[in-house]
């Protein structure tokens, strides 16, 4: 039996270069950027903007040289995907679990596996996700299930969060086998009994798609099915690849707010009267503010970029110690842009004035989307673990979410 083929939307451009990433990136934001308001405030969903982001190329970069893809790093990626996310935060999101189900593929995939699905991707396939389920007693317990039925396996299951399942080709999804082990299966988005249902009411990161999909007895081949629990039994860097994305999508959004919180004071904002100034952009106060927020951004993309660095180091040469650091380091990032993207979306309004808070602005988008996306694997849980790392030792636990 061989894998299923899956054929793109559209046929992809080949990125053979960080350089030519970061700039494709960078083009595809500026277009991005003009409606990006308006999906927001409407519920427009981003089909067009999505085909256009995978036909570019971006979404093969992580492929490795020897297959054709450009393997940039790690410190890349999480600046690509802030690049996206600055420019609409919704977008920015939904290529993370494409390039985290690529990081699994690479670790524990067959040879056959991986030049089938890297062919795919470099053609513009779009990988989606349906991991996370809705009604489990625990956030990582899952009841999905994929059992043998003759010559083939049938999956069935309801899964909830499925952040890019709607616009996907593919959608690599976390099911339970006969011996209970967690596999991930790159389920064909068409296949027959898959229904994905957009039902997500998010007041933040609206236009991601992240609703439900039903699995109803679907028929899997077996070369589908990449196993996934023992990503997490020995030390790679599934975690912290997966997470430095997540702090690129938060950093992303705070550069936005800061961004329209600059031209906001600059065009529209009135002086206070006590101030005796003519214009906003002159109040001491304000200055001060906008500093701080300016400091802590640029802290952001540097802790971004050693980060990025520390996960490359460990997917040259993982073990306990490398994946360790790797973890930590992203954490450190996660945690920092956290509170940045969440202290620039509610800032924008405090020197913005009153005036920044009419609806036809949208500019409490940021905030909602920050807020929303930050509810990811709270920051709550990453200060314990920085801390017993850096004075106990204690490595941090191998997870998605570390």
């Amino acid at each position: 039996m061989t894998i299923s083929q899956v054929s793109p939307k559209n046929p992809a451009s080949i990125i053979t270069s960080a350089q030519q990433a970061l700039s494709v990136a960078r083009e595809l934001a500026l277009a991005f950027r003009v409606d990006a308001a308006e999906r927001d405030r409407e519920r427009v969903l981003p089909f067009k903007p999505l085909e256009a982001l995978f036909a570019s190329g971006l979404g093969g970069i992580t492929v490795p040289k020897h297959v054709g893809g450009a393997e940039v790093s790690a410190a890349v990626v999480a600046e690509v995907i802030a690049i996206l996310s600055e420019a609409d935060g919704a977008i920015g999101q939904v290529p993370q679990n494409h390039f985290y189900a690529l990081e699994v593929l690479r670790i524990n995939g067959s040879e056959a596996q991986q030049q089938q699905l890297y062919r795919e991707v470099l053609a513009g396939v779009h990988l989606g996700n349906a991991l996370a389920e809705f009604s489990s007693p625990s956030a990582h317990q899952r009841s999905t299930a994929v059992l043998p039925n003759g010559g083939q396996y049938l999956l069935h299951g309801r899964k909830f969060y499925a952040t890019g399942a709607l616009f996907a080709d593919r959608i690599p999804t976390a099911a339970r086998d006969a011996e209970g082990k967690e596999q991930l299966v790159f389920v064909p988005r068409h296949q027959d009994g898959v229904n994905v249902i957009d039902d997500w009411s998010g007041f933040g990161q609206r236009t991601t798609g992240s609703g439900t999909v039903v699995f109803e007895e679907v028929s899997v081949n077996a070369d589908d099915i990449v196993p996934f629990y023992s990503a997490f039994e020995r030390p790679t860097t599934v975690g912290p690849f997966a997470q430095i994305m997540h702090a690129a999508i938060d950093q992303g959004i705070a550069r936005a707010a800061f961004n329209d919180m600059l031209n906001f004071i600059n065009t529209r904002s009135r002086p206070w009267p006590d101030s005796g100034l003519d214009r906003a952009s002159d109040d001491p106060l304000i200055l001060d503010r906008v500093g701080q927020l300016a400091a802590r951004l640029q802290a952001g993309d540097a802790l971004l970029q050693e980060a990025g660095e520390a996960v490359d180091i460990a997917q040259r040469d993982p073990n306990a110690s490398t994946v360790a650091e790797a973890s930590v380091q992203v954490a450190v990032v996660r945690a920092w842009t956290t509170e940045v993207s969440l202290e620039a979306g509610s800032l924008l309004f405090e020197l913005s004035g009153t005036r920044s808070a009419l609806r036809e602005h949208n500019l409490d988008r940021h905030w909602r989307n920050a807020r929303t996306h930050t509810l990811h694997d709270p920051v709550r849980w990453k200060y314990p673990v920085i801390g017993n790392y850096v004075l106990n030792g204690v490595l941090p636990p191998r997870r998605g979410t570390i």
